[in-house]
């Protein structure tokens, strides 16, 4: 080897060294030479981290610290550090990491078809909706619309989705603006039912989709309700003890029926009927809301959404009028601004999580936005024309190919459907088998001798002609069409429950059929819309940070993309392989020991992390423990989650250093000790604090039979350095779109995997179609289901595992560490204008911090609203704002940020402490001053008529760095809400609204 010549030194020998053989062939001197004629790949980690090696010694000065090391160890405990680094793979260069995740993808047989239906279709998705919204960082990167000022691109495009809805389902008159999917979509039916008339039992039809009917029975029998599983023509409900009633329509074995007689006498016995559909089929059938039914709900995933092995996909869910108080989820209205302007926001109780904490009606941090933006946006760029034209698309090539079958022998078991035909195999079921596996085909198999093909709106000729090939019959598509003469029996058309009404009648869906006008439009709405690509959204627990192109790019793959959820493991083997790498990376990052990817939203993962600690103490005979300690501070959607899961919440109090208090968790912890199930922490704390007394906080729970539950929101302050399996918890929920990069789509898709220690691991999540090869184990007592799909929205974990492979143990901690560096930079360049509420022993904060501003009303008539607002003059997203405490901002800048970046945020809100100083000194009216009025828009500023008593350049261009020719202009005044809620309106505005706007 030494013999060797530096030109002969090849690229191969890179991929060599980093193996544990090369490693082994190669001496040192041979590395080092190699090493100096060919440098190692570009670390990614100074791509993903903002500040420069010179800005990071910079404010290591200026927070008065020696070094990184220094600051980590006045910040973190000593007793809970990490002593060694991450076990993780060496690091590869972006395109190498590529090749390597995409060999992996090609073990997805994307070769093979799935016609398996369950709610998972195959859809064509306009190209120009891929390339300019879902792989668009505008569209990826923004945070949930609760600044609508700054979010009117995609309310507008919410309020389309809810529209869309409204019209499919007519005569229900309010829809959100989505859910997760479409079997915690029905459980949050059921739920609706309870709350609505608090009785404890409920009917599901026997027809409905099976993992609908799972995640029902789980999340009911949680708060207590009984799930009665019942043919439709046997349900009695004259004993008026039933809350409701969920039907599936078509069924799940493709049926088209009318049941407006259950309808009926389910009403007359005082009970809600729920109804489980599909959107493309309401095209052609009477929707659930003409048939009587109070709620309607299913997937909108088939409107423009791939596959993507089981998700992300954005639920739909509609109700009656007198049902909206009780309806989960956020919901988009339509308002004022200051101007009189009609705009949008969200409405309802779309923050009621964090205002009713326990006594919420759901964790409402289950949306699915960029999904349902992506189906609205189909919706518009088809119009109903393009909609009626897929449904008889679909439905005719079904017909055509039942009576293939039909000639084949065969007996359809449902003389009525839309896409799916039910067969009764007569004989030759194994050839049937034999040659569905020739042809690649994936067939829904029942029980017996039963067999299901679901059509979409892909099925092409040769489609059709291969299914009827299986089925045995000897004709093709085009000669079974001829034979028929094109009068294809059955159609829809003919059944009185056919379609009447019109759909998708406002202007919007009928303006953009041009991909021109689609593409002007989707960028008109995206140039309303701050996100990531324009400043930093510097939100705290929410951790806003890089997306980076090579993480997001392999969830557009095919290979990812255009998998069936329940297509036979074997077809998947490339995503089996990608759970077992990221399981095993994130059990080495959180010290858990082993990892569920079910739960798809953070929201999700408290449900499943609790459910898990109920079924754990259930199985121990201890089934009375229901108390769940929440410290006040913690997440809205702690307590939220815990009601959710049946428990009883008791509120634990901080102290003044913002930490739990331990006396009084002390006295709450005995007296409640037998029936005590568990304590939700987050750590660091939601106050931006690493808690001294965490190891004693967990002993004390342990010693008292309670199980800890650790919030995983702040997991981007301890990756690498500290590890939540380490220091006593027994389970967290991961937000891997906070910590571990996916994007947060403008409120939706997150991904909430749990991970958990030993004892617990038996009792994760099952699945009635797929089960987790984990749920399948001797000693698996899983709790039940918690998702539609056995990996939650699979499709987005690619974006974890490239973020984990490219930082490497390295990168990962050097992460940590930055964030908090650029917070305690922050907290110290903005100390001497405002309070830092809460820091930690040694004066330092965690990666948050919260500013203290409630002083200001009292001395100005200012509040954290007003300094939101007037943040948008200034370019930027407010912090989050009055939470965990009332009136403070709670600031997060996470690693991605550079120096810059962190300054120009601060000299915004030391600007703005200037202008409330103005207003303290008398110098600046209390309620006409540019706090109060903001945010300024264009039109106002640019006005003819100019009367406020500060200048134009004062308001919109405070600071030099703001410039006219790159300045995010809020496109609203300042939003009515009070207007908003007393004048309740969801879809899209009529066309006199827009007439009244002009004049």
């Amino acid at each position: 080897m030494h013999g060797l010549k530096h030109g002969k030194i090849l690229l191969g020998y890179q991929k060599l060294i980093r193996s544990s053989i090369g490693r082994n062939i190669l001496c040192s001197r041979c590395i080092s030479t190699l090493h100096s004629i060919f440098p190692k790949h570009e670390n990614f980690a100074i791509r993903h981290n903002g500040p420069s090696k010179e800005q990071q010694e910079q404010m290591l000065k200026a927070i008065g610290v020696k070094d990184t090391e220094d600051m980590i160890n006045q910040t973190i405990p000593k007793q809970i550090r990490l002593g060694k680094d991450l076990d993780l793979e060496d690091t590869v260069c972006e395109n190498e990491i590529l090749d390597r995740l995409n060999l992996i993808a090609k073990q997805n047989r994307c070769d093979w078809r799935s016609f398996i239906g369950m709610g998972y279709y195959n859809c064509s998705v306009p190209r120009t909706i891929v390339r300019n919204m879902l792989e668009n960082p505008g569209w990826s990167t923004p945070y949930t619309p609760y600044q609508p000022e700054l979010a009117q691109g995609r309310l507008e495009s919410l309020i389309n989705y809810q529209t869309m809805v409204v019209d499919m389902t007519e005569g229900l008159d309010i829809a959100n603006a989505s859910l997760l999917d479409e079997a915690t979509a029905a459980a949050e039916a059921v739920s609706l039912c309870f709350r609505h008339n608090n009785r404890r039992k409920f009917y599901v039809d026997e027809k409905i989709n099976p993992q609908a009917l799972e995640v029902v029975r789980t999340r009911a029998q949680l708060i207590g309700v009984e799930i009665f599983v019942e043919n439709i023509e046997r349900m009695d409900f004259s004993c008026r003890d039933f809350s409701g009633v969920l039907i599936q329509y078509p069924n799940t074995e493709g049926r088209v029926f009318d049941f407006s007689h259950v309808i009926e006498d389910a009403h007359t016995h005082g009970s809600l009927v729920a109804c489980s559909t599909d959107l493309l089929a309401l095209a052609l059938l009477k929707s659930p809301g003409e048939l009587g039914c109070d709620v309607a709900l299913g997937s909108s995933q088939r409107f423009g959404v791939p596959l993507n092995y089981g998700g992300p996909h954005a639920a739909f869910f509609a109700v009656r009028n007198d049902l909206k108080r009780l309806m989960p989820g956020r919901v988009v209205g339509v308002t004022r601004d200051a101007h009189g302007k009609k705009v949008y926001r969200l409405a309802l109780q779309t923050r009621e999580q964090h205002i009713r904490r326990a006594k919420a009606t759901s964790n409402i941090c289950t949306a699915q936005a960029l999904l349902a933006n992506m189906s609205a946006m189909f919706a518009v760029y088809h119009g109903p024309e393009g909609i009626k034209h897929l449904a008889n698309r679909v439905h005719n090539a079904a017909l055509l190919l039942a009576h293939g079958i039909h000639k084949a022998g065969h007996y359809l078991v449902h003389s009525d459907f839309f896409d799916t035909i039910m067969v009764h195999m007569t004989s030759g079921v194994h050839d049937i088998y034999r040659r569905s596996g020739e042809k690649k085909i994936n067939l829904r198999i029942y029980n017996g001798c039963k067999i299901g093909v679901a059509l979409d709106e892909t099925v092409v000729e040769h489609d059709l002609d291969d299914l009827l090939y299986v089925f045995g019959c000897e004709q093709t598509a085009a000669e079974l069409a001829a034979e028929l003469g094109g009068k294809l029996e059955g159609h829809l058309s003919e059944s009185p429950l056919r379609r009447k009404t019109d759909f998708l009648t406002h202007p919007i869906f009928h303006k953009y059929r041009s991909e021109t006008n689609i593409v002007r439009y989707m960028k008109k709405l995206e140039n309303k819309d701050v996100s990531l690509v324009h400043s930093m959204i510097p939100l705290g627990s929410c951790t806003m940070k890089l997306n980076a192109t090579a993480e997001m790019e392999p969830i557009s793959w095919r290979e990812f993309a255009n998998i069936h959820p329940f297509v036979p493991i074997d077809q998947a083997r490339g995503y089996q392989e990608l759970f077992k790498e990221l399981e095993r990376d994130l059990c080495e990052i959180t010290g858990y020991d082993s990892i569920c990817f079910q739960p798809n939203s953070g929201a999700q993962g408290e449900f499943t992390g609790l459910a898990a600690i109920r079924a754990y103490h259930k199985s121990i005979g201890e089934n009375q423990r229901s108390v769940c300690l929440i410290p006040t501070s913690a997440h809205g959607t702690n307590p939220a989650s815990a009601q959710m899961c049946g428990m009883k919440v008791v509120p634990v109090k901080v102290d003044k250093s913002g930490s739990v208090d331990l006396l009084d968790l002390q006295k709450l912890a005995h007296k409640y000790a037998a029936n005590l199930s568990a304590i939700m922490l987050t750590y660091p704390s939601t106050n931006g604090v690493f808690e001294e007394g965490i190891r004693e906080t967990c002993d004390m729970i342990h010693e008292l039979g309670g199980q800890v539950y650790v919030d995983g929101a702040n997991m981007n302050a301890q990756v690498g350095l500290c590890r939540p399996g380490d220091y006593g918890s027994d389970v967290s929920h991961l937000n891997l779109h906070k910590t571990f990069c996916i994007p947060h789509g403008g409120g939706g898709p997150g991904m909430g995997p749990i991970g958990v220690k030993k004892h617990l691991v038996p009792f994760l999540p099952t699945h009635p179609v797929v089960p987790p090869p984990g749920s399948l184990v001797s000693d698996a007592r899983p709790l039940g289901v918690v998702s539609a799909a056995p990996w939650g929205s699979a499709c987005i974990l690619p974006i974890s595992w490239t973020y984990i492979k490219l930082m490497g143990a390295k990168g990962l901690r050097e992460a940590s560490e930055i964030a908090i560096l650029n917070a305690n930079y922050m907290a110290k360049r903005l100390e001497g204008h405002y309070n830092i509420l809460y820091t930690g022993t040694n004066g330092f904060v965690a990666h948050e911090f919260i500013i203290d501003v409630r002083g200001f009303k009292a001395t100005s008539n200012v509040e954290a609203v007003d300094i939101a607002k007037r943040l948008q003059d200034y370019g930027f997203h407010a912090p989050t704002m009055s939470w965990p405490v009332t009136n403070t901002l709670m600031i997060e800048p996470t690693e991605s940020e550079d120096k810059e970046e962190l300054d120009r945020f601060c000299d915004a809100l030391i600007s703005i402490r200037k202008e409330i100083k103005d207003i303290e000194d008398g110098k600046v009216d209390k309620e006409i001053n540019m706090l109060k009025m903001a945010p300024h828009t264009l039109e106002s500023v640019s006005a003819d008529n100019w009367q406020q008593p500060y200048t134009r350049k004062q308001a919109a261009f405070p600071l030099p760095y703001l410039k006219p020719d790159d300045k995010m202009w809020p496109s609203t005044g300042r939003i009515d809400d009070i207007y908003g809620d007393k004048n309740l309106f969801c879809t899209c505005p009529p066309m006199e609204a827009y007439e009244e706007e002009e004049e």
